[in-house]
């Protein structure tokens, strides 16, 4: 628990050395005249506007990186559509018996549930022999 950058022993600290200067009758009006000092400035607009420009400069690095990020997308994004849009336009403007021509809806057939239809897992990857010295026994 920090206050202005004073910690609890520091804080207790300025309290002893008080005390011994001021001495215990005069403590109670230096406290009063800090206590009122200090929330003068603590609801001045002062005080709002360096608490909003310290959060603002903590957060500034992450909206930077964040920002740099959207930008980057957008980058991206563009990239990627340039080629699709020219493909659509190709495929648009081939006529209607060349490969790149758009299929309608009587030309297609739907697909049927047959096994040329079926999705296939991926081949299992090969096997290593379980102890590699056993291959050079048998082979000797």
């Amino acid at each position: 628990m920090e206050f202005l950058g004073i910690g609890p022993s520091e804080l207790l600290f300025i309290i002893i050395i008080a005390l011994i200067v001021l001495g215990p009758k005069d403590m109670q009006k230096a406290g009063r005249t800090v206590g009122k000092f200090l929330r003068r400035i603590v609801t001045s607009d002062g005080w709002k506007l360096w608490q909003q420009t310290s959060r603002e400069i903590q957060t500034l690095p992450n909206r930077l990186m964040r920002e740099a990020a959207l930008d980057e997308l957008r980058e991206v994004q563009k990239d990627l559509r340039q080629p699709l849009e020219m493909n659509r336009g190709q495929s648009q403007a081939a006529p209607a018996g060349t490969p790149d021509a758009p299929q309608t809806a009587d030309s297609n057939p739907t697909p049927t549930a047959g096994p040329e239809n079926r999705i296939l897992p991926p081949p299992a990857p090969p096997v290593a022999p379980a102890n590699p010295t056993d291959n050079e026994d048998k082979n000797a």
